[in-house]
């Protein structure tokens, strides 16, 4: 069985009917009453009996007015049997004694508890999602599971452990993939959440990382480790620049014919030319004075 919609008519309609038919029903059942109480026909007793049967089942059809509110449905059971839903918006005369139960069709949002999970690279980390869903079958959401809002939240954080433990938090290589990559990991979780989710009549709109971090046993150790990174990819960039910028410099000493310089003095200069680039603090010229006035 899945979604249908259900049986519904125009509510103001309806209403108008079963009113003027209760009220026929009752003037008809006080009238004959009164003429049997004054001896006529005894068919009238069966008159009387018509008109209160008449004016119980407008009682009865009445029960099924119904109102269904700007993004809510409405499933119907009768008798513990599922007969459709009414998700349109408006006043309805429905199928008379049915149980109605409200489900809402408005996007929700919900956020994960900060869950402390060990990353592919076994660190220990804390990290929580919003996911952010809204209910397209109402039959699936009513009863292919207890209670559909439980069973988001239940399954969003297994998705989120799950993601934690398949990827590292930071990546040591430029092609492959961690839970920093935002954009990867919030397309992944998504997908995962609509397969997990699909069962039970919800479509996930978005799911993304709202917070991610080491945990705090590791978290100091971890923030020098990523420091030490941060030194060696910078000092990698400046002997790379300075190697070029000395050999520029060389080249055009050799071009412009500025200098001869033999094999030592090359090796020399390029000595000198590497601690100046290369260095953390600024450099202090010394003049050889032997060199000046020898």
């Amino acid at each position: 069985m899945s979604f249908r919609k259900a049986w519904r008519t125009n509510g103001f309609v309806g209403l108008l009917g079963t009113i003027a038919v209760f009220l026929i029903g009752v003037v008809v059942a006080i009238a004959t009453i009164a003429l049997v109480a004054n001896g006529m026909s005894p068919a009238l007793v069966i008159v009387t009996v018509v008109a209160v049967l008449l004016a119980v089942a407008a009682l009865i059809v009445m029960s099924g007015l119904t109102v269904v509110s700007p993004n809510e449905a409405k499933v119907l059971q009768f008798f513990g049997r599922y007969i459709g839903s009414v998700s349109e918006a408006g006043f309805y005369l429905v199928t008379p004694m049915t149980d109605r139960r409200t489900i809402s069709l408005r996007v929700r949002n919900f956020e994960t508890q900060k869950l402390k999970v060990n990353d592919a690279d076994g660190n220990p980390v804390e990290i929580a999602a919003v996911v952010v869903y809204q209910v397209v079958d109402t039959f699936k959401a009513a009863f292919a599971v207890d209670d559909y809002e439980e069973y988001v939240a239940i399954q969003s954080e297994a998705a989120v452990r799950h993601l934690a433990t398949s990827y590292p938090y930071d990546s040591h290589q430029e092609d492959t993939i961690s839970l920093r990559d935002g954009a990867t990991i919030a397309e992944e979780l998504t997908v995962e959440l609509r397969e997990r989710t699909e069962r039970a009549g919800i479509e996930i709109i978005e799911a993304r990382i709202t917070h991610l971090a080491y945990a705090p046993e590791i978290a100091q150790a971890m923030l020098v480790r990523q420091q030490a990174a941060q030194v060696v990819a910078a000092r990698q960039q400046i002997v790379e620049g300075a190697v070029g910028m000395v050999g520029l410099a060389l080249d055009r000493l050799a071009e412009q014919g500025v200098v001869e310089l033999d094999e030592e003095r090359r090796a020399a200069m390029v000595s000198n030319l590497l601690v100046v680039l290369c260095g953390d603090r600024a450099t202090q010229p010394v003049v050889n004075a032997g060199t000046l006035y020898g």
